[in-house]
């Protein structure tokens, strides 16, 4: 494996890594862009603001219904679905995420 790809993957893990390492990741990759590593950092963008949009819908739904159950639910989705990410990113693959990867890669294609 090159460098090259080594620094992708390095910083699409770093990507992963909290809103902070998004934002590391973000500022290491306009140095010297990789593929891999703009892929990761996409994938994270999406899964930040789907977080972000369902925490707003959980207090909404907390607020409204009051039941805990929902919100137990969303918390593990965002894990699970953060994880399969990170996963990807560890093992240096370009594999979008179940049902929105493909469409955060389309929606965030300026994040080069």
């Amino acid at each position: 494996m090159s460098e090259t790809s080594n620094q992708g993957k390095t910083i699409g893990i770093i990507a992963y890594l909290t809103l902070i390492g998004w934002i590391i990741a973000l500022v290491m990759n306009s140095n010297e862009k990789s593929d891999l590593a703009s892929f990761h950092i996409r994938q994270m963008l999406g899964i930040l603001l789907l977080s972000f949009a369902l925490y707003i819908l959980n207090v909404f739904q907390a607020f409204t219904i009051g039941s805990g159950i929902l919100s137990w639910i969303i918390q593990i989705a965002i894990f699970v679905i953060w994880l399969l990410g990170f996963i990807g990113a560890i093992q240096g693959e370009k594999k979008p995420i179940p049902v929105l990867g493909e469409q955060f890669q389309q929606w965030f294609k300026g994040i080069k």
